[in-house]
């Protein structure tokens, strides 16, 4: 490649069109490369077992499309838990079998275990408490069969229920078959035997708040015997599964022994900030076992998330290859004699590791203190390196300081990019969601919202490097890597392992900086040789990564609440991480002087300008990419009125107009929808507090037949009592045991404002006069629960006025749509509405819209 010195713009595009067009794209296929999904049970070659997708697929699909909708609490959700002992006393059997026929040093014991409880849940800043009956988990621990070998154990855990609006086939029937099929390999691999226990749990209770991995962490025998954890996760149906939580240095070397990792300190930074309002399992065990761990998800297409299409047939072929040869890798590793198991015997320290993947099967690992010493050394011979080569672009003028001034010019250069790269973006987001009333319209595709914020990006950069002024090529450039190298460092030194990112872009822009007199000869100026070879490794790095995060991001803006400015967070991450991507397009914009500068933002204006006319003509959902609506058809058994509820999770526009179509069509009086606050204090929508939060609510009355009779007051009583206790009663407070039945109802909920001074839910109660919040879960066809608590009565009271109001609510278990459609006669006047209201959503939104129906009882108690 020729240095370029005399090519114009165009010819200098072209020549470096192979590294622009070409890095993005082998990202791309690095990103999205799967292996083959194997059918075979045993590899033809070497006659060992093998991971099987087929097999794994065939557990998913027989919980997710044969039992259905496994949601805690219902006739369902205790099919699973049958099945699921079934099969696991079949891996026992056939562990067995193979140690009489072999004499290996081979055990698996198999548990079903039963239990309640209650648990402290706080989540997006709100106290919450859980408590749970008769909820199940089922165990198998393959070990040799020796106490020492029993004595140390990795757990490895994925859960068998799905959520309310969900199938669930890959959160988390997916990894319930990865962990079936892990075993069956383990166990008829000849010659194979654990040096330390692998524990495979099948918790039975996640999306009800975790309670099923409380439960095994607080009350199973073996617990004790966990020294780290493996969690399997979803939140969605294709990709590689991302590595997101690394808690320990011990686990990240561990996890570099797995054949296709996917996984960086960028993802574990982003998660463990809280930005994702997400959660799994692996708090319960970090926090009463104290044990650390891995946590691992697929989630491309997390459009699918909690969704009914989450089925079998949206899992991309080689996902649960993907998923399942790693995770036996790992449990290979972790049970053998070179697994660190026994050294976090006393618990384990938080890493100061730097990781990330690469192309192909590479993982870099390098501790915090290995890089703050490259990243110093690095800073200094960057520096040296910029002042060694310095030549004063205008030795006539020189007055003496000509480095720190043409330094500075580039500085201001790089400053006013930031801004500039990050204000127009934004403006444009601003216009599409404001101007034009067409905010979200990228959501259909993780990539699109690239094609209307990258080239704005560009823009903003080309305008803020015009207004700037005239600054030498040369002089920006080396501001930009003496400022990614000061990134490094800084954020480095805060012990944020994302620093890696400005790291591996400064360190390609030092080694071309220092070749560039290599190769562009005498003229002083840079050779595209310099930009094609320095741009090679930031496009490849900053695309990977933005296509990782723009996979979780974009899906992520439909469940975020419509108060987020979800085009102006999307427009602002593909900015920054665009600038990542191609940083020398700073320099590059100074290379061929202002008027060139100039004609370019015109025609990138003027694309602009078509892109924006594009995009606005787009409609953000379609099949695969839907809304989500949530409705409730709620009995308030306390005033015997009926509400329709209506709700949405995103800002997109077109909400209000659904709203007041729907109720033209199933409304059953004069009244029209309105808007109502969610708050604390809102309860009808307490079975998905504290999410309601995000939800943009509509209330309307529905008429009640003359004739109805409520089989929730008659029959099938859902009520709140009380029984106050006076023994050894302080002045001043109440000791009573609440207790709520509820039967035909799940999930359900209480809210009541008092002091609570002690209670049976847990040792810390808030001490001052609150708003509470507990719900419940538990196993079919247990209905009633309790819990004890002393409470200060508010001064000034008397006996009578110190009576507390308790909201409730719960759902019917037969009243859940589509998940109870076999049983829908069953499911009284909700299910009836609910039939008719989603076969119209279907016919007028042509399927861009997945309901969540719920048939709610509610009601008021004062106890």
């Amino acid at each position: 490649m020729p240095s370029g010195s005399r090519w114009g713009p165009w010819r200098s595009l072209i020549t470096l069109a192979p590294v622009l067009i070409g890095a993005p794209l082998l990202a791309y296929h690095q990103h999205f490369k799967l292996p083959e999904p194997l059918s075979a049970l045993t590899d033809p070659i070497t006659k060992l077992p093998q991971i099987s997708e087929e097999r794994i697929l065939g557990v998913a699909r027989h919980l997710s499309e044969d039992i259905g909708y496994r949601t805690v609490g219902t006739y369902e959700h205790a099919l699973a838990d049958r099945w699921m002992v079934e099969a696991a006393e079949q891996v026992q059997q056939n562990c067995e079998r193979i140690v009489n026929k072999t004499g290996r040093k081979l055990e698996c014991e198999v548990w079903r275990q039963e239990g309640s409880g209650n648990h402290r849940f706080d989540m997006m800043g709100k106290r919450l408490y859980k408590t749970y009956v008769n909820l199940s988990n089922i165990i198998v621990r393959v070990s040799d069969g020796t106490p020492e070998g029993k004595k140390h154990a990795v757990l490895v855990n994925s859960h068998l229920d799905s959520t309310l609006p969900s199938p669930g086939a890959a959160d988390d029937a997916l990894s319930v078959g990865v962990m079936l099929d892990c075993m069956r390999v383990l166990v008829e691999t000849p010659e194979w035997s654990p040096k330390h226990a692998i524990i495979f749990l099948f918790n039975h209770a996640e999306e009800s708040l975790q309670d099923g991995s409380h439960l095994f962490s607080t009350q199973h025998p073996i617990a004790s015997t966990v020294r780290a954890v493996v969690n399997l996760e979803a939140a969605g149906t294709t990709g590689r599964e991302i590595l997101f939580q690394a808690t320990s240095e011990e686990m990240i070397e561990a996890y570099s022994h797995v054949p296709r990792p996917y996984g960086t300190i960028f993802a574990n930074d982003i998660f463990s900030s809280g930005i994702i309002l997400s959660d799994t399992d692996f708090r319960q065990f970090e926090q009463y076992l104290n044990v650390t761990g891995l946590d691992m998800a697929v989630v491309g297409n997390s459009y699918l998330y909690h969704m009914r299409k989450d089925i079998v047939e949206n899992i991309e072929a080689g996902t649960a290859q993907h998923m399942g040869e790693n995770t036996l890798a790992l449990l290979k590793y972790l049970s053998s004699s070179k697994s660190p198991l026994p050294s976090l015997t006393e618990g384990y320290s938080p890493p100061t590791t730097v990781f990330f993947a690469h192309v192909g099967p590479t993982f870099f690992m390098y501790s915090f203190n290995t890089a703050k010493i490259l990243y110093t050394a690095l800073f200094i011979m960057s520096f040296a390196l910029v002042r060694a080569t310095f030549v004063d672009p205008a030795p006539a003028l020189k007055k003496g300081h000509g480095f720190w001034r043409e330094q500075g010019k580039g500085a201001v250069a790089v400053a006013a990019s930031i801004i500039g790269t990050l204000l127009v973006p934004n403006v444009v987001a601003v216009i599409m969601r404001v101007v034009l009333n067409k905010g979200m319209s990228w959501f259909r595709s993780p990539l699109a919202p690239i094609g209307l914020y990258g080239p704005a990006a560009l823009l903003g950069t080309m305008i803020s490097q015009y207004l700037v002024g005239e600054v030498h090529e040369q002089s920006v450039f080396t501001a930009l890597l003496l400022m990614q190298t000061l990134m490094a460092l800084a954020i480095q030194m805060i012990n944020i392992g994302s620093a890696a990112i400005f790291f591996l872009s400064a360190l390609p822009l030092f080694i071309v900086f220092a070749l560039n007199q290599l190769f562009a000869g005498s003229n002083h100026r840079l050779s595209l040789w310099t930009y094609g070879v320095g741009q090679m490794l930031p496009s490849l790095t900053g695309t990977l990564l933005l296509l990782g995060v723009t996979e979780v991001f974009v899906p992520l803006t439909g469940r975020i609440g419509a108060e987020a400015p979800a085009d102006n967070i999307v427009a602002t991450i593909i900015a920054s991480l665009g600038a990542l991507s191609f940083p020398l397009a700073l320099p590059f914009t100074h290379r061929f002087g202002r008027r060139t500068l100039l004609r370019g933002i015109v025609l990138l204006s003027m694309l602009m300008t078509v892109l924006i006319g594009f995009f606005a003509m787009m409609e953000p959902f379609d099949k695969m990419h839907q809304k989500r609506l949530f409705i409730l058809h709620l009995e308030n058994i306390t005033t015997n009125e009926h509400h329709l509820h209506l709700a949405a999770a995103d800002g997109a526009p077109g909400f209000k107009d659904l709203v007041h179509d729907i109720v033209r069509e199933f409304g059953t009086t004069d009244v029209d929808p309105v808007p109502v606050v969610m708050d604390d204090y809102n309860s009808d929508w307490d079975p998905l507090y504290p999410f309601s939060a995000f939800l943009t609510p509509y209330k309307v009355p529905l008429a009640v037949h003359p004739g109805y009779v409520s089989p929730w007051v008659n029959g099938q009583e859902f009520v709140v009592t009380s029984v106050s206790h006076n023994e050894n009663l302080l002045p001043g407070t109440r000791n009573i045991t609440v207790t709520i039945s509820h039967p035909g109802l799940i999930w359900t909920v209480i809210a009541f404002d008092a002091h609570v001074l002690k209670w049976s839910l847990d040792d810390n109660p808030p001490d001052e006069h609150v708003r509470h919040h507990i719900k419940e879960g538990s196993f079919y066809g247990h209905d009633t629960y309790s819990f004890d608590m002393v409470v200060q009565n508010p001064p000034g009271t008397s006996e009578a006025g110190a009576e507390i109001l308790v909201n409730f609510i719960g759902l019917q278990e037969k009243g859940i749509w589509p998940a109870k459609k076999g049983v829908k006669a069953q499911g009284g006047a909700a299910m009836h509405l609910f039939e008719h209201l989603d076969a119209w959503l279907e016919e007028k939104t042509q399927g861009t819209v997945d309901a969540l129906l719920l048939g709610c009882v509610a009601g008021v108690a004062v106890i």
